[in-house]
C-alpha cells in the first residue's frame, strides 16, 4: 500500500506537494461528466513526470497492433481511447518568472476532490525569486498564494469552467496569464510513438479561441472552444500547429486576489455533424460565459446532489470504509451516464490509458447490478442494447476463428464490436466473456422484469452465445463426456488450460437459459419467434437437443472425496501454498516474477471458481461454497482489481467477517491506498462497482429471488451501522443496518 491521503468523509484530500505521488493523483483526483474528463494535470506547466491527458468517451483510434509474430485471427488493431487536446492549459508568468511546480519551492500545498460536489481544488503558496538567496536566507522571497477550482458540468455535458486566483503576499508586480488549447498531443501508450490527430481548422481572439482536431483513419472530428475572463487584462494571441492562445497581462497589487476564469465548451462528431462542431463548441464556451461561474457551479452541484440522493452509502463508526465506497460510487457516475447507448465503461474511464479504453467483460459481469440498482432501469439496458447492436460484430469475430452458423464470440476488449485484443492468451482463449453477456441479460431481467427485452433482444444474443458454445465444446472418447480444451479462465495467471470449471459450468448454463427463453418467446411472442427463427436460420430440433445433450454429459473437474471443483485438469498437480508464504519482496507477482514463474505456480490472479459460485450461489449449498472458498482464498493473490469484491460478497454469505471486511476495505481503497502500485497508470473504474456490491449483496445480502427483493444483512464489527438505497421495479427501497438488526 501506499497512503498518502488524508481521510475524509466526502473529501479526498492531498496536503504536501511530493512529486513522486504526482502521477497518482492525477488519475485519483480526475473529473468527468460521462461525455468526457480530465486527468487531473495543473493547469500551470508543470516540467516534472505527469501524464497530461483528456478524453472523449467514443472517440477512439485504432492503433496498428504490436506483436512478434502474427497469427490467423490476431486483430489487426488495438483501440485506444484518445488523448486529445488539452483544454485546461493555463501558462502563468509572475514578473516574467515561470510558476512550474517541479521548479519553484511550494508551501501550503492543498489537493481536494470534493466527492458531493464534484469539484477539484488546489491550493498553494509558490515562492519566487530562489535562485537569488531565497526565503530561506532572509525571507526575501516573493509568495504567492494560488488557488485553482475546476468542475467538468454534470448539468451541461458539453462544457466545463475553471477558476484561476493568485495574490501576491509580500510583492506588487505584473502577472501574465495564458490560457490556450493544445491539439498536437499523443498517447502515452500509443504503440509506434504515433500520433493521432490532425489540425483541421483554428482560430483566435481576445480571450477566446477554439481548435478542430480530426483523428486518422476513424475521422472523429473534436471542436474545443474556450472564452476567458480576467478584468482590466491586456491580451496578446498566437497561434501554432494544433495551438491556440490568447495572454492576457495584469497588474498585480500586494494583498489583491487576481481572478482569471476559462470556460471550455467541448464536442464531438459523435453528436453534430463535423461542419457545426466549431460552431456548437464555440456556442457551449460562450453559454457557459454567460451563466458565470458561480451560476454553472451551482447547477453542477444541484446535479450531483440528485446522483447522491439515491446512490449514496452511509457508513457509521469506519472513516476509511466511509471515503471509500464514495470515491468508487463518485468515479462510476462521472464515468457512465446511460445517456448513450453507443457508449460503455472503460476499464480506466476518464482516468488513464491503460487497457485502450475498451469495453470488456467487466461491464457485464461488474457494473450492471450498480447500474441497475441506482439508476432508472433504462440505463442498464443501454449497456445491454450495446451488446446488441454489435452482434453481427460477434458473429464476425467468431467466423474468423473457424466458427459458423451465426455462432458469436464477444469481443474481450472493443470500441465497436469488432476485436481488438491482441495477446493469444486473451483474444482466441478468454472466452467465458461470452458468458458474462449472457448473465448480465439473465441478471437483468431477474432484477427488473423487463421479459420485453428478452423478445426485443435478448434472445438474439442468447442464440447466437449459444451456437458458439456449441461448437465450442466437444465429445471426448476417452472420458466419455463433453470437454472444452484450450482456454483462459478469469484466472489469467493460467493460460491454455484444459476444462476450466468455470467456463464449463457457464457454458452450459448459457445453452440451458437460451433454451428457457426460447419457451418464453415461443409462448408469448410467437411472431417475434417466428421472425428471429427465419432470421437466424435456427433450427430448433436439431440445435436444442445439442445444446441439453451437452448439459446432460459435461465434464467437470473434481478433487475426488471433495465438493472442490478444480479450476481445470491439472490443477493438483501444482505446488499448492497459500499466497501468505510469499515473502513481502515478491509481491505483487506480476511486477516481480517472469511470466513463466508465474504460469505454473498456483496462485490466482482474482476468483475463477468463486466468479461461478458467486453468479450461481443458489445452484450450490453452502458446504460446496465453503470447501471452494477455504481450498481457493488462500492461494489467490487479489492482483485483479476484480477480485476481492467476489470475495468479500461469499465471505459474507459464510460468515467470514473478518474476511469479507479485509476484502472489502481492499476493494474500496483500491486505489487511495495503491494496494497494487498501479494508481499513476489510471483507476480501476469497472471494479469501482464492485465494491458497491460488497456493501449492498455482501454485508447487506441483498438478492432478488422469483421477483422479490431479499436481505440477509452482516455487520462488521468495525461498523456502528450502514445505509444504502436502491430502485426496484420502480420503487425506492431504503435500508439501514445497525446492532440493533
Amino acid at each position: 500500500m501506499i497512503k498518502y491521503l488524508k481521510t475524509d468523509p466526502w473529501l479526498v484530500i492531498e496536503e504536501g506537494f511530493e512529486a513522486k505521488h504526482h502521477r497518482s493523483s492525477e488519475s485519483i483526483f480526475s473529473l468527468g461528466n460521462g461525455t468526457f474528463g480530465q486527468r487531473a494535470c495543473h493547469e500551470e506547466k508543470y516540467s516534472g513526470p505527469t501524464l497530461q491527458g483528456s478524453y472523449v468517451a467514443g472517440v477512439y483510434y485504432p492503433d496498428k497492433t504490436r506483436v512478434g509474430w502474427w497469427k490467423n485471427g490476431y486483430p489487426e488493431y488495438f483501440a485506444k481511447v484518445l488523448n486529445s487536446t488539452n483544454w485546461t492549459g493555463i501558462d502563468i508568468q509572475i514578473d516574467g518568472e515561470e510558476l512550474d511546480l517541479a521548479k519553484l519551492e511550494v508551501s501550503e500545498f492543498r489537493r481536494v476532490l470534493n466527492m458531493k460536489e464534484g469539484t477539484l481544488t488546489r491550493s498553494f503558496v509558490v515562492h519566487l525569486n530562489e535562485s537569488m538567496i531565497g526565503f530561506r536566507d532572509g525571507g526575501r522571497s516573493k509568495q504567492m498564494k494560488v488557488e485553482v477550482t475546476r468542475f467538468i458540468s454534470m448539468a451541461d455535458y458539453e462544457t466545463a469552467a475553471i477558476r484561476y486566483s493568485l495574490t501576491p503576499l509580500n510583492f506588487s508586480g505584473e502577472v501574465t496569464f495564458s490560457p490556450y488549447l493544445d491539439g498536437d498531443v499523443k498517447n502515452h501508450d500509443s504503440n509506434y510513438d504515433e500520433k493521432f490527430w490532425i489540425e483541421v481548422s483554428k482560430s483566435v481572439q481576445e480571450g477566446e479561441g477554439v481548435l478542430v482536431t480530426r483523428t486518422k483513419k476513424t475521422d472523429f472530428e473534436l471542436a474545443v472552444a474556450m472564452n476567458c475572463v480576467l478584468e482590466g487584462a491586456r491580451w496578446q494571441t498566437s497561434m501554432d500547429y494544433s495551438l491556440v492562445r490568447s495572454t492576457a497581462t495584469v497588474k498585480a497589487d500586494k494583498g489583491k486576489e487576481i481572478v482569471f476564469y476559462k470556460y471550455i465548451g467541448l464536442v464531438s462528431s459523435l453528436n453534430y455533424s463535423p461542419g457545426v462542431c466549431a460552431e456548437s463548441a464555440v456556442k457551449a464556451a460562450k453559454r457557459a460565459k454567460e451563466n458565470g461561474f458561480e451560476k454553472m457551479h451551482a447547477a453542477h452541484i444541484a446535479k450531483w446532489a440528485s446522483i447522491w440522493d439515491l446512490a449514496d452509502i452511509r457508513i457509521d463508526g469506519d472513516a476509511e470504509a466511509q471515503q471509500g465506497i464514495r470515491f468508487n460510487i463518485f468515479h462510476l457516475n462521472q464515468t457512465y451516464t446511460g445517456e448513450d447507448a453507443r457508449l460503455n465503461i472503460g476499464p480506466k474511464g476518464f482516468t488513464g490509458e491503460k487497457y485502450g479504453g475498451s469495453t470488456y467483460w467487466d461491464t457485464e459481469a461488474y457494473c450492471i447490478p450498480f447500474y441497475m440498482a441506482t439508476k432508472d432501469a433504462q440505463v442498464a439496458r443501454q449497456l445491454l442494447v450495446y451488446r446488441y447492436n454489435q452482434l453481427g460484430k460477434a458473429i464476425e469475430n467468431a467466423e474468423k476463428l473457424g466458427f459458423e452458423n451465426g455462432a458469436a464470440l464477444y469481443p474481450m476488449v472493443t470500441m465497436n464490436g469488432e476485436e481488438c485484443h491482441n495477446e493469444w492468451e486473451i483474444t482466441f482463449e478468454e472466452i467465458h466473456r461470452n458468458g458474462a453477456i449472457a448473465y448480465a441479460i439473465y441478471n437483468y431481467i431477474t432484477y427488473t422484469g423487463d421479459k420485453e427485452y428478452l423478445a426485443q433482444y435478448g434472445w438474439d444474443v442468447l442464440l447466437g452465445i449459444a451456437r458458439f458454445w456449441s461448437q465450442r465444446i466437444h465429445w471426448s472418447e476417452d472420458k466419455q463426456k463433453y470437454v472444452m480444451l484450450g482456454v483462459t479462465g478469469p484466472n489469467e495467471y493460467e493460460n491454455n488450460v484444459n476444462n476450466n470449471w468455470y467456463t464449463n459450468y457457464i457454458a452450459v448454463w448459457c445453452m440451458k437459459y437460451c433454451g428457457e427463453v426460447l419457451e418464453y418467446i415461443k409462448k408469448n411472442h410467437p411472431s417475434a419467434y417466428a421472425e428471429k427463427a427465419a432470421k437466424y436460420h435456427f433450427e430448433e430440433e436439431k440445435e436444442v437437443a445439442r445444446w441439453k445433450d451437452i448439459e446432460a454429459k459435461m465434464y467437470y473437474p473434481t478433487k475426488e472425496g471433495t465438493k472442490i471443483f478444480l479450476q481445470q485438469d491439472g490443477f493438483l498437480d501444482k505446488e499448492l501454498r497459500s499466497a501468505a508464504s510469499l515473502p513481502s519482496n515478491q509481491r505483487p507477482i506480476n511486477q516481480h516474477w517472469s511470466w513463466d514463474r508465474i504460469l505454473r505456480s498456483c496462485f490466482i490472479k482474482q476468483a475463477d471458481v468463486l466468479q461461478g459460485l458467486y453468479f450461481f450461489e443458489e445452484h450450490f449449498d453452502k458446504q460446496v461454497l465453503k470447501e471452494n472458498f477455504d481450498f481457493y482464498e488462500p492461494m489467490t493473490v487479489h492482483e485483479s482489481s476484480l477480485s476481492p469484491c467476489v470475495h468479500s460478497i461469499l465471505a459474507c454469505s459464510l460468515g467470514y467477517d473478518e474476511k469479507a471486511y479485509e476484502m472489502y476495505l481492499r476493494t474500496a481503497r483500491l486505489d487511495l491506498d495503491d494496494y497494487n502500485h498501479e494508481a499513476h497508470e489510471g483507476l480501476h473504474i469497472t471494479s469501482r462497482a464492485g465494491t458497491w456490491m460488497s456493501v449492498v449483496q455482501g454485508f447487506g445480502g441483498m438478492r432478488v429471488y422469483d421477483g422479490k427483493l431479499q436481505f440477509n444483512a452482516r455487520l462488521p464489527k468495525q461498523w456502528k451501522g450502514f445505509a444504502f438505497n436502491i430502485l426496484h421495479n420502480g420503487k425506492r427501497v431504503h435500508v439501514e443496518v445497525d446492532a440493533n438488526g
